[in-house]
């Protein structure tokens, strides 16, 4: 006998109305104040038969900000202020990419501190981002046994960013030509005070990741192919985790990650399941990858010594008129700027090609087949922050 079939429109999130339909019973289910409603406000539509996901339709929008449309009201310095809300977990690397764009247009090269400053303060917002997936994920679960939500860890490297950027949540650090200031002079030591505590709180999480429970609850659910990857643009740990190796940092280097690639300092994480567990496996192998980077990044600092950390620049400043595309590898996957200039001190045009829009995306395609049940655990391992999409 067939199962009936049944539409459930799920907010992810709460007080988002549920529409009416014909044909379907339809029903309103609330997922609650629980990752991943704490990264935005989505719905889903899914058609269940039996306790099997058949049809499934991500419905976004609800946060849309216009920021596009925004930037070209704004000067450059204005912009990075609006871009660090649209993933407001990845601050330093939104500011960063509208950076990179403003100077490659000006041919600017920043000074080398500035640089290696840049580099480990960017791997530093990558570990802060990936802790806050890895700690949330075992509430979200729903597998039987304590949670570890990595607060403490997380708050450790929140503390090291707030001392040397002044900012809690939006740093607002990176100005065109580097950095707004150099860090305090006893900054990269207590940095290293703090990194132990990081990596304990990981040593935890493996042994979590390891257990029969979590694995019996994540593998082989909710499985991302190499195909779905490509026809749905997905980037960074969602791809990687699915066998795509892809990596800007090492593809086509920025700031200093060709230098510490060479040295051994710098790789690429992938596994090639593209399940739950594989894209938690390489979110925390990847998190002890960044705290790799932001160790070798503390010593290259020390070895500069005190030096400039930003250009001079002019009271209004005009990209020259052009085009420019530049890409960074975001934590939560390839963050795109198009910037075109009439040499104006605003962007003519600066469009966003955001990481989660895709990530969301393809949950059309990954949820089909999948059981109800395992709904908030596949969720839970696709990493994407709403503003994010809604940009």
């Amino acid at each position: 006998m067939t199962a009936a079939r049944h539409e459930v429109v799920l907010s992810v999130g709460s007080g988002l109305p549920v529409p009416a339909r014909d044909g379907l019973p339809t029903q309103g289910l609330d997922l609650g104040a629980a990752h991943p409603s704490s990264h935005g406000v989505i719905q889903l539509r899914v058609v269940v038969e039996g306790d099997r996901i058949v049809e499934a339709e991500p419905r976004i929008g609800f946060l849309h900000r216009g920021a596009e449309k925004l930037f070209e009201v704004r000067d450059y310095r204005q912009a990075m202020v609006l871009a660090n809300r649209h993933d407001w977990l990845s601050a330093f690397g939104n500011e960063l990419g509208i950076a990179l764009a403003v100077e490659r247009m000006l041919g600017m090269e920043v000074p080398e501190r500035a640089v290696w400053l840049r580099t480990l303060l960017a791997e530093l917002n990558r570990v802060l981002v990936h802790l806050a997936f890895l700690g949330s994920f075992p509430a979200a679960s729903g597998v039987a046994r304590p949670a570890y939500p990595l607060a403490v860890e997380r708050e450790a490297v929140q503390r090291v960013l707030e001392e040397a950027t002044g900012g809690r949540m939006h740093l607002m650090f990176n100005r065109v030509g580097g950095l707004r200031e150099d860090v305090p002079a006893s900054w990269t030591t207590h940095l290293r005070e703090h990194l132990p505590v990081v990596r304990a709180g990981l040593e935890h999480t493996a042994a979590f990741l390891a257990s029969d429970e979590l694995r019996a609850a994540t593998r082989g659910v909710g499985v991302l192919t190499a195909e779905q990857v490509q026809a749905y643009g997905v980037s960074g740990p969602m791809a990687r985790a699915a066998g795509v190796d892809l990596d800007l940092r090492r593809d086509d280097p920025y700031l200093a990650y060709a230098s510490l690639a060479d040295a051994g300092v710098f790789r690429v994480v992938t596994r090639s399941e593209g399940d739950a567990l594989a894209r938690l496996e390489v979110l925390l192998e990847q998190t002890y990858v960044s705290l790799d980077v932001v160790a070798a990044c503390a010593d290259r600092l020390d070895a500069i010594g005190p030096a400039p950390v930003n250009l001079k620049l002019p009271k209004v400043l005009r990209a020259p008129e052009g085009m420019t595309y530049v890409w960074t590898e975001n934590p939560l996957g390839t963050s795109g700027w198009l910037l075109v200039s009439r040499a104006e001190k605003t962007p003519w045009r600066l469009a966003l090609r955001s990481a989660s829009f895709s990530n969301v995306a393809v949950l059309g395609e990954l949820l089909v087949g999948a059981r109800v049940a395992d709904l908030v655990t596949i969720l839970a391992t696709c990493p994407y922050v709403v503003g994010d999409v809604d940009a």
